[in-house]
């Protein structure tokens, strides 16, 4: 529809001396914070890091499917917008709530409803990955011994982390007690962006502190030293130009301080605090059907989902004295 709009004649907003005019002072803060928003939608080529070990041959796939994805969205998020500006003005994109729904509207007529139909699928889809992925967040996590036990488990034949979806799930329900959409895109973009800096910053330590470490995916450090740069110029500027959210977002991520000082830092606990939380591991065991995987040198996740028929009916049931049998 955008290129039969231009071939129409509509591209007015298109032109040059149009399209650039400035609508309002210029302002380095909110420049960042428009990069800050804008990479939210660029930001999956991330989450397939999550899940390399169940991906098949991820030295090969993982670096091809980012450079297949980025490019690719790229090009249907820019051709998306300049279609959008064929058929409607800056002004009327800033007023409407649902950009491509208000497109559909103009152009499309009694088909207009085929838009808010495939935005829908379209979330659903971007949501559907982003829990798959997250979760395995914090499935490595427990796994690494930072995070409660439970949440390391996985489905008797499904195979699928449930405690860690779960908790996913929980995490999620609490954001939604942000009722504006920019503040949560900041909050998130926010954290997002300050684990990105830490990560590619910890890839150049580690390049300089571990020259022989094997890595059968490398790149350049030209790359990591120009995204430092460009993430350092997104940190300062969102911070300057959205102190208290930014530092909303910052409170939310030291949240897990504590977190951390009571379950790994603090190592002599006392014995009803293991006991609590041994019952609330069984509790979520019998309810989620899981058990811890077993040890494995494989980094196929197939290989760790062998379970033994032992743990299966030791989850099952209870001994005959009433206490839980050997769950993990």
């Amino acid at each position: 529809m955008g290129f039969v709009q231009v071939c129409r004649g509509h591209y007015y907003w298109l032109e040059p001396k149009n399209a650039f005019q400035m609508w309002q002072v210029p302002d380095i803060g909110l420049v960042a914070l428009a990069f800050l928003q804008g990479s939210f939608a660029y930001g999956g080529w991330n989450f397939l890091n999550y899940v390399t070990e169940e991906l098949v041959d991820p030295y090969t796939n993982l670096p091809r499917a980012i450079f297949i994805s980025i490019p690719l969205v790229t090009f249907v998020y820019v051709f998306a917008n300049i279609a959008y500006v064929t058929a409607m003005s800056p002004m009327e994109l800033l007023a409407s709530n649902a950009v491509a729904v208000t497109f559909g509207e103009k152009l499309l007529g009694v088909m207009a409803w085929i838009m808010p139909i495939s935005v829908a699928l379209s979330t659903f889809g971007g949501v559907n990955g982003s829990l798959f992925t997250s979760s395995r967040l914090f499935f490595a996590g427990a796994r690494e011994g930072h995070l409660p036990r439970l949440l390391a488990m996985i489905h008797i034949k499904r195979c699928t982390p449930i405690p860690a979806l779960l908790f996913t799930c929980a995490s999620t329900l609490l954001m939604l007690v942000t009722s504006d959409i920019y503040t949560l895109i900041n909050y998130v973009g926010f954290i997002n962006y300050l684990f990105y800096g830490v990560t590619i910053a910890g890839q150049i330590v580690l390049r300089w502190r571990e020259p022989d470490m094997p890595r059968p995916i490398k790149v350049s450090l030209i790359f990591p030293v120009v995204y430092l740069l460009f993430w350092a110029f997104l940190m300062v500027f969102s911070l300057w130009s959205e102190p208290v959210v930014c530092g909303i977002g910052l409170a939310i991520m030291l949240t897990g301080v504590p977190v951390y000082f009571l379950g790994i830092y603090w190592r002599n606990k006392p014995e009803c605090f293991d006991n609590v939380v041994d019952s609330v591991t069984y509790f979520g065991q019998k309810f989620c059907v899981v058990v811890y995987p077993e040890e494995s040198h494989s980094a196929d996740t197939q290989e760790l989902c062998h379970l033994s028929e032992a743990q299966a009916d030791n989850l099952k049931g209870v001994n005959s004295t009433g206490t839980p049998g050997a769950l993990a």
